[in-house]
């Protein structure tokens, strides 16, 4: 079992919400982390911006799909959203990521999920994601769609998306490990799109606000293309691939966890399709499971009488039983929903990628 705090604890910690001497030092101590951290990640960024550090180009365009706080924005089903376009689009994009967590040998979760939901879209996992880039192009790709890119500037992007949590846009202010921001806001500047997520959570005054609050953190200059964005859930996925429809839960006892940024987000959704949350366990962010966890969970399910154990697909990858103990285990599978300003997102991907080679041959 992880030693680390789960998404949900480390926020309550940094948003002030756990209360007494001993979270009141860990912030202390965890303001003087952040100091160092925060200037050296400003320095990075003023070198590049200045040109004293120089990005690679890859041998085709580059679009990034990023953002600014960590973990739990929603990012994965927007890379999935990007890639239906651009295949939409006559395009053979590939998808390159660090490949974060992952063991020797095996994919990423983040990998292992793409690969679901975007069956036949090649995947690259290169720590180094210039050779990742380089990889891709000679397999064949004519686009890559950097995952969690905004902060890698080693490789130079035609366009830069960022995501943007309608339900936590601001990283409890502050730059990790004291808050939740991987850069100041004010990066946000040398973005060329925003995308909301999780627009439909919050109402339109909220909406507005928080793209205004955005716009002063970035002087005035925050990306004009601005696309708000829904996640649905489309349906129950077993690690065997069956799909069930999302009315399987309503009414039921459901057992639940996850090991993502957002985990209260996913109880949210669960409750919304009107299941009964008996046992809920949120794990840290990227959590590798093991039997032990199978166990617990399997024994906590019998303990609440469920009916069923939900997760995300994100967790289900990583664990691919059928059932934990005798209790059927499924995933919610996400999806993006493009509501406002998809167009101009849209055009501005065209622009980045330009015609696609067949196109470009009948020219």
């Amino acid at each position: 079992m992880s030693i680390l705090p789960d998404a949900d604890t480390f926020k309550r910690l940094v948003d002030g919400s756990l209360r007494g001497p001993g979270p009141a030092a860990a912030r202390t101590l965890l303001a003087s982390l952040s100091l160092p951290y925060g200037l050296a990640m400003a320095g990075r960024n003023a070198a590049y911006d200045r040109g004293l550090l120089t990005a690679t180009a890859a041998p085709v365009p580059v679009i990034s799909v990023g953002n600014l706080t960590l973990g739990g924005t929603g990012k994965t089903p927007l890379v999935a959203w990007v890639v239906r376009m651009l295949v939409a689009g006559g395009h053979r994009p590939a998808v390159v990521s660090r490949g974060y967590g992952a063991r020797r040998g095996e994919r990423s979760d983040e990998a292992a999920e793409l690969a679901v939901v975007l069956p036949g879209t090649m995947h690259v996992a290169d720590r180094d994601r210039i050779r990742g880039a380089r990889a891709a192009a000679a397999a064949g790709a004519d686009v890559v769609v950097l995952d969690d890119g905004f902060q890698h500037r080693r490789l130079r992007r035609n366009l830069d998306i960022v995501a943007i949590d309608a339900t936590d846009p601001f990283g409890c202010g502050r730059v990790f490990p004291r808050g939740l921001l991987r850069e100041p806001v004010a990066g946000l500047a040398r973005a060329g799109a925003v995308v909301l997520t999780r627009a439909d959570a919050v109402d339109a005054a909220r909406r507005a606000d928080i793209r205004a609050a955005l716009d002063r953190a970035c002087a005035g200059r925050l990306p004009a293309a601005w696309m708000e964005a829904d996640h649905r859930p489309v349906g129950l996925r077993s690690a065997a691939g069956d799909t069930q429809p999302l009315d399987l839960v309503r009414g039921r006892r459901v057992a639940a966890f996850a090991g993502i940024g957002n985990p209260s987000a996913f109880r949210a959704t669960l409750e919304s399709l009107g299941a009964e949350v008996v046992d809920f366990r949120a794990f840290a962010d990227h959590h590798a499971y093991g039997e032990r966890d199978a166990a617990v969970l399997a024994d906590r399910a019998a303990a609440v009488r469920a009916d069923l154990v939900a997760t995300t697909l994100k967790d289900l990858v990583k664990m691919p039983r059928q059932r934990l103990g005798d209790v059927p285990l499924l995933a919610v599978e996400i999806a993006l929903q493009a509501e406002r300003g998809a167009a101009a997102l849209a055009a501005l991907v065209e622009e980045a990628c330009g015609p696609p080679p067949d196109r470009r041959r009948n020219a």
